[in-house]
């Protein structure tokens, strides 16, 4: 079993959802004696973004640009990464109301039709089956369901529709938000998605 740890806040130490992510992976190596990990910090290494030169060699045009040719083949590591997995675990604080760019860089590795969705005749379909994934969402103000900023959420919504866009449907989410409000309630969220994270089960 192998579990894909991505990391994505700009924060080091001090990031909450890093924290989370990381008390996630204990909890699954708790409950999965020997499951292999492998971590990506998308943050401290990040992709480059899509430019002209990535899709003209997405299309078979050669390129002499060793910049773009050892960021083809990290994007290629991510998606072997990906496809081998069992589970995900996110790391996914939200910047201005949606994910860091470099989480989002990921995704534009590893969304690719004909490998993790293809185009049917009745819509799309995700062909990464059976996987389960884990967000751990850390925000500075309340988003949730029936909050006043509600409809400003897309972070968590994002990449839960991009999951299932891509065929993993088994998705957790353990939240700490309000982390901005002030330090009792940052202590508050934080000790709720521990307690959710304690309740992970196999």
């Amino acid at each position: 079993m192998q579990l894909l740890h991505l990391d994505s806040s700009v924060l080091g130490a001090a990031s909450v959802s890093r924290q989370l992510s990381a008390e996630i992976v204990a909890r699954h190596q708790t409950l999965h004696p020997g499951i292999r990990v492998v971590v990506r910090d998308l943050a401290a290494d990040p992709a480059l973004h899509l430019s002209s030169a990535h899709m003209a060699a997405f299309h078979g045009a050669p390129t002499d640009d060793a910049t773009i040719t050892a960021d083809l083949l990290k994007g290629n590591a991510y998606m072997d990464e990906l496809v081998a997995s069992d589970i995900l675990v996110i790391g996914a604080p939200m910047y201005n109301l949606s994910i860091p760019t470099p989480l989002k860089a990921w995704i534009d590795r590893i969304a690719v039709a004909g490998t993790t969705f293809r185009y049917t005749a009745t819509g799309p379909e995700g062909l990464l089956k059976n996987k389960k994934a884990f967000i751990a969402s850390a925000r500075g103000g309340v988003y949730s369901a029936g909050s006043p900023a509600a409809a400003l959420e897309h972070q968590e919504s994002y990449l839960i529709g991009l999951l299932a866009f891509l065929g993993v449907v088994d998705v957790t989410v353990v939240r700490a938000e309000g982390l901005a409000t002030g330090p009792q309630a940052k202590d508050a969220a934080i000790s709720r998605a521990f307690a959710d994270i304690a309740a992970i089960s196999a």
